[in-house]
């Protein structure tokens, strides 16, 4: 039994997503752990080094976490032979070349989604890892969502029967910055810098469908700029000129059809910020981030129409809670496990870059859908 030491370089952690969730609550909480427990006994030791560039920022969290090494250099920490790891949380528009360098230096590379604001890029960037033999992944962490991970039991159970539908609501209301400020930052709405709520969420859908319910087959989608002009982190006034919001609709393998909803500019009334129902013959279900409920059809209601009567029914009093029959730990260190594993041992991982570059096919597809007002096929991607 031995310890093995893994260098990480950690790109892009000084914003809420790679700080949070990559840094805190994966990496240092699996560091501070002891490691992570491989197959033949040993221990998987992880030294990271966090690169940016805010100096500031990087020494504060190198301070107050006990990180030993940090730098602005991005080309030093790659050229570090220490270092066999490269993760980016950084952003869409500077993540294709700083992976494709990072491939380059012969370093495993693992990233958040979108891994390119074009297809071309992604799928150059699956080949050329493939090419270069090194493991590679992306981000897909809704999948190891507890709700999500209820409704892939429930799906394995054969609970719905057979599945016709899913429909997804996602989204709250992101402040425009003035009387409040945004809780989302600006370049999300600036088309130049990356932005635009179609890119970043239908990567997500693409895997929870193909994932969970069916490949998908086809798209369409409208999008909308519903909040033309925001406010910035300085406060100063800007053109909004991204989409803020995307009604979406999918035909799934099995002639499941999907419907999902993304809005940066919708009030909450459900019962969490992303929910998704699946109706089957057999029964239906609801999760969100962390629960689910179900139906099955001796518990389903007969409603019928009156409009000249309130309704009588209690739409909510036939649904059962699924238990938390098992313990859920947070779902980017379960994945990042995954893959350390697959990088330390040759573990199991089906969630490469070629998995990124359908995530971006299926946005593309849908900013084209929703430019021609029309359906597209989703082609098969040759990588």
């Amino acid at each position: 039994m031995a310890d093995r030491r893994l260098g990480i370089i950690m790109h892009g952690i000084t914003g809420r997503m790679g700080y949070n969730q990559h840094l805190v609550r994966s990496i240092l909480a699996i560091r501070d752990e002891g490691g992570l427990a491989l197959a033949n006994g040993d221990r998987l030791v992880l030294d990271p080094i966090i690169v940016g560039r805010d100096r500031d920022k990087l020494e504060r969290i190198a301070a107050k976490h006990q990180i030993e090494r940090w730098s602005t250099d991005v080309t030093a920490a790659l050229s570090d032979p220490r270092d066999q790891l490269f993760f980016d949380a950084g952003t869409t528009q500077m993540r294709a070349s700083l992976l494709a360098r990072a491939i380059d230096a012969g370093k495993h590379v693992y990233c958040e989604k979108p891994v390119s604001g074009d297809l071309a890029s992604a799928v150059a960037l699956a080949r050329k890892a493939r090419a270069a033999g090194i493991k590679h992944g992306v981000v897909q962490d809704k999948l190891f969502l507890p709700g999500l991970l209820k409704l892939r039991m429930l799906r394995d159970s054969g609970f719905f029967g057979r599945i016709l539908s899913v429909r997804g609501e996602f989204g709250y209301w992101v402040f425009e910055g003035d009387w409040q400020p945004a809780q989302r930052p600006s370049w999300n709405y600036r088309k130049a810098d990356g932005g635009g709520i179609i890119l970043d969420m239908l990567c997500h859908w693409r895997y929870v469908l193909d994932n969970l319910f069916g490949e998908v087959e086809a798209v369409s989608c409208l999008g909308a700029t519903h909040i033309p002009e925001r406010v910035d982190e300085t406060g100063t006034s800007y053109h909004a000129d991204a989409d803020d919001a995307a009604y979406a609709t999918f035909q799934l393998a099995g002639g499941i059809v999907a419907h999902i909803n993304s809005s940066w500019d919708v009030r909450v009334r459900r019962d969490d910020l992303v929910t998704f129902q699946v109706d089957g013959t057999h029964g239906s279900a609801v999760a969100g981030l962390h629960k689910c409920f179900t139906q099955h059809r001796v518990n389903t209601p007969k409603p019928v129409w009156n409009p000249d009567q309130p309704q009588s029914i209690d739409f909510f009093e036939n649904w059962q809670e699924v238990p938390d029959n098992r313990v859920y730990g947070n779902g980017f260190r379960a994945q990042w496990e995954l893959f350390l594993r697959h990088v330390a041992e040759d573990g199991p991982w089906p969630y490469g870059l070629e998995q990124g570059a359908k995530g971006v096919q299926l946005a593309m597809l849908g900013l084209e859908s929703w430019k021609e007002r029309r359906w597209l096929d989703v082609p098969a991607l040759d990588i």
